[in-house]
């Protein structure tokens, strides 16, 4: 009797990820591109990080939000010595591109039921995608405690530029169930990349869609719907 084929897990895009050399550069950011104030985030001892979140759910992107996020000077993640913080926030040529030219979208995250299922289905792949180690993570909101598995290499890369996603699998509260209703929308999210099928064989095994995928030069493009009319936000390559 033939062997029955893995079930493919459902994923959707999770939350769009803006990186910042400081997070009041981020909030400026936002409020100058955007024409919002992010709302409120909070810390990440484990990554030395902190953030602030803004809802864009629109359709085909439910529960979807943009994170604003940055390295909290003067705090050492409580993570093992030698380890990287995630999103390759300690990459000396991510952290100067920011500095010269201010906060940019630089990757996003996708929303899995089950991080282990997706990392091993990765893996399974030729060639296989190490997508990191699985780690647990969370934090006190007025909604509740955030808790959440996500995927994080040792080394913090990202992989692809940004363009294939962070993992995450999130508790029984999501960060969506205590943000305020924002004017802002996700309408669409594309990633271009010189090994497209590649990605678009990731985007697969874990059960990605919405997510266009061209041949050519790394980049991330997110298009949002805000008060200043449709806002293009790209990686560049970053």
């Amino acid at each position: 009797m033939p062997k029955a084929a893995a079930a493919v897990p459902s994923t959707e895009v999770d939350h769009l990820v803006v990186a910042g050399r400081t997070l009041d550069e981020c909030v400026q950011w936002c409020e100058a591109t955007l024409g919002l104030a992010p709302g409120p985030g909070g810390a990440h001892p484990l990554m030395g990080t902190h953030n602030r979140l803004l809802a864009c759910s629109g359709k085909g992107f439910a529960r979807s939000y943009l994170e604003l996020i940055a390295i909290e000077r003067g705090k050492r993640p409580t993570r093992a010595a030698g380890l990287k913080r995630w999103f390759d926030l300690d990459d000396e040529a991510l952290q100067a591109t920011l500095q010269r030219q201010g906060p940019r979208l630089i990757h996003f995250v996708a929303r899995v039921p089950d991080a282990l299922q997706a990392v091993r289905a990765l893996a399974s792949g030729s060639p296989p995608i190490d997508r990191g180690a699985v780690i647990e993570a969370s934090r006190d909101t007025a909604a509740g405690r955030l808790e959440w598995r996500i995927t994080v290499r040792d080394d913090g890369q990202r992989l692809l530029y940004g363009a294939l996603p962070t993992l995450i699998q999130w508790g029984p509260v999501h960060p969506t169930d205590g943000m305020a209703p924002a004017a802002l929308e996700l309408v669409s999210l594309a990633a271009s990349h010189p090994r497209a099928d590649l990605l678009r064989d990731a985007f697969g095994r874990i059960g990605l869609a919405g997510v266009d995928v061209q041949s050519g030069p790394p980049n991330l493009v997110a298009s949002l719907r805000t008060p200043r009319g449709l806002v293009t936000l790209e990686s560049q390559g970053l």
